[in-house]
C-alpha cells in the first residue's frame, strides 16, 4: 500500500485528478459494522458463519455477512447496541479458532485493519489475604495487557480468586505468571 502511495505521488496529474474528492458525512450509510479476523488456516464458509452467529448473538433485527477475504468478516447490524453488547461479550471463536474483532468505522481500507488486540477475562489467584483486593488484583494483571476497568465487582466477588477484564496484545507471548514480593522482603 505504501508503495501504490509513493508512486501516486511520484505521477503527475492533471487538472482534473489534482483536486481531493472529499466524502460528505450526509453520504455515510446508517451501519454499524465489525471487522472480524477468523485465526484459523480454513476455508471460511460463510453459511456456516452467518448460522453460527446469528445463533449464539440472537440479534433482534439480524445482521448481513460479508466476506472480505484473507479470513476478514464484516458483520454488518443496524442497531449499534447489539454491535456493543457482542463486543463486549468478546471473546469469540469459530470451530475452536479465535476471532480478533474491532469496531469498524469505514473510514479507513478494510486491508490497513490491524487485528492484534483481543479481551479476556483473566484469573488471579494466590493472592496473599492481607493483600486480597480487586486493586492488586488489577495491579498484577498490567503485565498480561491493559486493563478494562469495570464498574461492579468488589472485593469479595472471586471466592479464592479475581477475575480481572485485560486487552490481550495476541502477538506477544501470554505472561504465564508473577513474582510478588511481600513487605517482609520473601517472594511468592
Amino acid at each position: 500500500m505504501e508503495q501504490l502511495t509513493m508512486s501516486w505521488n511520484n505521477m503527475s496529474l492533471s487538472d482534473k485528478e489534482q483536486f481531493d474528492f472529499i466524502l460528505p458525512e450526509d453520504h455515510r450509510k446508517g451501519e454499524f459494522i465489525i471487522a472480524a479476523k477468523f485465526l484459523t488456516s480454513h476455508f471460511l464458509q460463510m453459511e456456516a458463519v452467518a448460522r453460527t452467529f446469528k445463533q449464539l448473538w440472537k440479534t433482534d433485527n439480524g445482521f448481513k455477512i460479508r466476506n472480505q477475504g484473507n479470513n476478514i468478516v464484516l458483520f454488518i447490524f443496524n442497531n449499534l447496541a447489539e454491535v456493543d453488547k457482542i463486543l463486549k461479550s468478546q471473546p469469540w471463536s469459530f470451530n475452536k479458532h479465535l476471532i480478533v474483532m474491532q469496531r469498524y468505522m469505514n473510514d479507513a481500507p478494510i486491508g490497513e485493519l490491524v487485528f492484534e488486540k483481543v479481551p479476556f477475562w483473566v484469573q488471579v489467584h494466590d493472592i496473599p489475604l492481607s493483600f486480597q483486593s480487586r486493586k492488586v488484583a488489577e495491579k498484577l494483571c498490567e503485565t498480561v495487557g491493559d486493563i478494562q476497568k469495570s464498574n461492579g465487582g468488589t472485593d469479595d466477588d472471586g471466592g479464592s480468586f479475581f477475575r480481572v477484564r485485560v486487552v490481550v496484545d495476541i502477538t506477544s507471548p501470554l505472561c504465564r505468571g508473577r513474582v510478588i514480593t511481600l513487605p517482609n522482603g520473601s517472594k511468592h
